[in-house]
């Protein structure tokens, strides 16, 4: 029995401490998992409820009489129902446009090469000229449709 002793540690050796890197990487992957876990459930997935229209097989396919679609194009131009206009032009159109349909609806667009502003600014003389019914066309359409 003497023997198996001094073959698993020499009698004037000392015992050295060691870091074991295998459990430590272990522990830190357990913490890393738990730390997202738990901000997964922090999360609040807040959301707005929104009424879509329901389509109707009664619904007109054509534009409304009292519509009108409003392309906004480059230089300072736009399509009044597929008319070349200034964009000068609008706010003196859209007032008579206010004062002659009974229920006035616009639809603003832009084509490929329409500026962000200038469709912010069509957006702004339609609310300032009093119509309350507009709608943003978000696909471009070709120039003059």
């Amino acid at each position: 029995m003497d023997t198996l002793a001094q073959s698993v540690q020499p009698s004037g050796a000392k015992r050295q401490a060691r870091v074991e890197i295998i459990p430590l990487i272990d522990v830190i992957f357990f913490l890393l998992a738990t730390f997202v876990l738990f901000t997964l459930t922090l999360t609040r997935i807040q959301s707005v409820p929104v009424d879509l229209p329901q389509a109707s097989a009664n619904a007109p396919a054509g534009i409304d009489e009292d519509q009108v679609v409003i392309q906004v194009t480059e230089n300072d131009q736009a399509y009044w129902n597929q008319e070349l206009i200034p964009l000068a032009d609008l706010p003196a159109r859209l007032s008579a446009h206010r004062l002659a349909a009974p229920n006035p609806k616009i639809l603003v667009t832009g084509d490929s090469t329409a500026r962000y502003g200038d469709v912010v600014s069509v957006l702004d003389q339609t609310r300032a000229a009093g119509i309350a019914l507009v709608s943003l066309e978000t696909a471009p359409r070709s120039r003059g449709r």
